[in-house]
């Protein structure tokens, strides 16, 4: 076995793992600040738009009651309870000329009703316009806390890059320190190395021409309990009688796996035909399977059929009984109410 050419594969061995756990470790603190740059932006993202919701909100809820619509007294979910006779007395605001009700020459209350509605109307502008300058200073006011929130984020996010930069460096110096410090040691390490493999190597010459394997001594090859018992590193080889014995177990040997491989064949075989019977089988069943719901469908859509037929015959007796059944005063009154 050469030692020294497996020691230099563990040493290169060694020194590639630790080049691909730098290379990991820095990939692994790359996606790290990737990943915290990505949680400050949708934070910043996400608080972005809570502020645009809630001054959206806060403007609907200011600016765009239900209240204020026109369409309001149409879509008014208390418009039943709020509603009164058609005429309450001589002077109700509320009897129009097409209510019939009231005609020209009958508003009594004119000139007070021109004064509140002047007053009401002045009263809506000035709460208007306090409404709208309140928005405003909200808006202004959440736009300052924006941007104070925005510029802290940026000197966050500025300091922490600095931090890592710091940081990359003061890696950068421990590993160059030390990849110095491991290629002193690796270079002494080499030469108290060469040294020690070149007395070796001369230790070795000397053994071998002295020693009774160049010399090819045939004693050298029987062991220390007897004839039979053969060193191997220093064996020249068999005999002929050796050499046979080990063709004729090698013969068997191939004749005990060929028929091994003849059974496994049939075994084989076997278990394709068992397979295709069983799936035969299932293909047969599921033919009949089908068969049968297509039968069963058929049934099906006929029922459905003459269901049909029948409801659409009981809607039309039910529609024929109804008409023939309504009284002629109560159809003039519905003709009357649906004309108006």
């Amino acid at each position: 076995i050469d030692k020294d050419a497996l020691d230099a594969q563990v040493k290169e061995r060694k020194i590639q793992e630790a080049a691909e756990k730098a290379e990991h470790e820095r990939f692994a603190h790359d996606m790290k600040k990737n990943d915290k740059l990505m949680c400050l932006l949708e934070e910043r993202q996400k608080n972005e738009v809570k502020d645009m919701n809630r001054a959206l909100i806060e403007f609907q809820k200011n600016f765009q009651k239900p209240e204020t619509r026109r369409e309001f007294d149409l879509n008014d979910p208390q418009a039943l309870k709020k509603d009164r006779p058609a005429r309450v007395s001589d002077d109700d605001p509320r009897c129009t000329i097409s209510g019939m009700q009231k005609f020209m020459g009958e508003d009594l209350n004119y000139d007070q009703r021109m004064k509140f509605q002047k007053e009401q109307l002045r009263e809506w502008s000035l709460q208007q316009q306090k409404d709208w300058k309140n928005a405003l200073a909200d808006q202004k006011l959440a736009d300052d806390l924006y941007d104070k929130f925005r510029i802290e984020l940026d000197r966050k996010i500025m300091e922490e890059q600095r931090k890592e930069e710091e940081s990359r460096r003061a890696v950068c110096t421990a590993t160059k320190i030390f990849n110095r410090i491991q290629a002193a040691e690796l270079d002494h390490k080499n030469e108290l190395e060469k040294a020690q493999k070149i007395k070796d190597d001369m230790d070795e010459i000397t053994c071998l021409l002295r020693g009774d394997l160049l010399s090819e001594n045939p004693d050298q090859a029987i062991g220390p309990w007897g004839k039979h018992n053969v060193l191997v590193n220093r064996w020249k080889g068999m005999n002929q009688e050796q050499l046979m014995a080990i063709r004729e177990f090698q013969k068997e040997q191939a004749l005990e796996k060929q028929r091994a491989r003849e059974q496994e064949r049939r075994r084989d075989a076997e278990w394709d035909r068992q397979r295709l019977q069983a799936a035969r089988a299932q293909l047969l069943w599921e033919r009949h399977q089908q068969r049968q719901n297509q039968v069963e469908r058929q049934h099906l859509d006929v029922a459905n059929a003459e269901l049909s037929q029948e409801q659409k015959a009981k809607n039309i007796y039910l529609k024929e009984e109804e008409y023939s059944n309504i009284p002629t005063d109560e159809f003039y009154a519905q003709f009357n109410t649906t004309t108006r």
